[in-house]
C-alpha cells in the first residue's frame, strides 16, 4: 500500500451509527425528564410517555422542540394505551433501542394500619403492573424487529434493598421489579434484549422534595436528608444505555453521597 493510498484510508469517515430510538416513561417531569433530555442531547430520538401531554410537550420543548421527540400520552396502567404508545414509536421510527421503565409513584407514607387497599393497589398498578406492560411492548418490538434486539433499564430504588419507614406497598413493588429485572434479562438473551436496573437514591425532584425539609428515619427521628442532581442520575442511564449489546449494566446504584442509607437503620 503506499503512502497516499495509507493517507486516504486514514482519513475516510467512520461509517455513521445507526440511529437509535428510545422510549422514557414518566417523561414530563423529575428523572423520566432528566433522562430523556440527556438522551436527546446525545442525539437519540425520544418517544417521550406519560399521562400528562402538556407536560410531556414542555419536556419536548427543552430537548429542543425537533423532531427527535414524540409526545405520546400513556397511562401505564392501561393495557390498550401500552399498546398503542410501542405500536406509535414502531409506525414512526421502525425500531425500539431503549426502554428506560421510569414511571412510578411513592404512594402515602402512612404506617400499615393507616394503608388502604386502594392506596396499595395504586402503586402496585403503576409501579409493577406498568413496568409490566411496558417492558411487554418493548420486548415483543425488539424481539420482532430487524436488526433483532435492544436495551431495557427498569428504574428500581433504594428501597429494592432497605426500606424506609412507612414505606410498603412501594418497597414492595421495588422488590418486585428486581424480579422482572432478572427474569427480563435471562428471556431476553435469545434475542439480544439486554435489561439492567438502577437504584436512585434522594435525586432531587418534585418526589423528594420532603428530603430537605425533614423525613422519618429508622430510629422515630425525622431528619432532613441530602439530595443530587437528577442530571448525575440522567448521565448513569446515558452510559448504560449507551453500552454495546455484549455488555451490560445489571444493578447500577446511584445516590446522594451522604443520605443515611449505608447503615440505615
Amino acid at each position: 500500500m503506499t503512502q497516499e493510498q495509507q493517507h486516504d484510508n486514514h482519513d475516510a469517515p467512520a461509517p455513521a451509527p445507526r440511529h437509535s430510538t428510545a422510549v422514557v416513561t414518566g417523561a414530563g417531569s423529575g428523572i423520566g425528564r432528566a433522562v430523556a433530555l440527556e438522551l436527546a442531547d446525545a442525539g437519540w430520538s425520544v418517544a417521550l410517555a406519560g399521562r400528562r401531554h402538556a407536560a410531556l410537550e414542555e419536556t419536548a420543548t427543552l430537548a429542543g422542540g425537533d423532531a427527535s421527540t414524540l409526545c405520546v400520552a400513556t397511562d401505564v396502567t392501561e393495557p390498550a394505551a401500552v399498546t398503542a404508545l410501542f405500536e406509535t414509536v414502531r409506525d414512526t421510527w421502525g425500531r425500539l433501542d431503549l426502554l428506560f421503565n421510569n414511571a412510578g409513584t411513592f404512594g402515602p407514607g402512612v404506617p400499615l394500619e393507616d394503608l388502604t387497599f386502594e392506596q396499595w393497589r395504586h402503586v402496585v398498578d403503576v409501579n409493577l403492573h406498568g413496568a409490566f406492560l411496558c417492558a411487554q411492548g418493548a420486548f415483543r418490538l425488539m424481539r420482532d424487529q430487524h436488526p433483532q434486539g435492544g436495551r431495557i433499564i427498569n428504574n428500581g430504588s433504594l428501597s429494592a434493598h432497605t426500606p424506609r419507614p412507612g414505606s410498603l406497598a412501594y418497597t414492595a413493588t421495588k422488590h418486585a421489579v428486581t424480579g422482572l429485572t432478572k427474569s427480563l434479562s435471562l428471556d431476553g438473551r435469545p434475542y439480544d434484549i439486554a435489561c439492567g436496573q438502577i437504584d436512585i437514591g434522594n435525586a432531587a425532584t418534585e418526589m423528594t422534595a420532603a428530603m430537605t425539609r425533614g423525613v422519618p428515619q429508622a430510629d422515630g427521628s425525622v431528619a432532613a436528608e441530602p439530595t443530587m442532581d437528577a442530571a448525575d442520575v440522567a448521565r448513569t442511564v446515558r452510559h448504560m444505555a449507551s453500552l454495546p449489546r455484549e455488555a451490560n449494566v445489571q444493578f447500577a446504584t446511584v445516590m446522594a453521597t451522604k443520605m443515611p442509607y449505608i447503615g440505615r437503620g
